[in-house]
């Protein structure tokens, strides 16, 4: 699946994952291939995706955001955090 995750100054991240965990307003949860439509609020944390080509985990903090999940793209709209 295509992760994106943008701010409005940059493009922070855009590739192929196998997983993409987000901290939502209920607490963290993970998407991965296939996963049902939604949108969400994001609250203060880290997003955590698996690159699907080299395997390697990565990790970036965010203030916040939302996340729109649909048809194996997952788009996130971040503001940064303050840590």
């Amino acid at each position: 699946m295509t992760l994106k995750i943008i701010s409005a100054e940059d493009v922070l991240f855009e590739g192929k994952v196998t997983m993409v965990a987000l901290p939502g307003e209920m607490g963290e949860f993970t998407v991965l291939r296939n996963h049902a439509s939604l949108v969400s609020v994001l609250v203060a944390g880290s997003i955590r995706y698996r690159d699907a080509d080299s395997g390697v985990d990565g990790e970036i903090r965010v203030g916040g955001g939302v996340v729109d999940v649909n048809d194996n793209v997952v788009s996130v709209c971040i503001y940064p955090s303050e840590s």
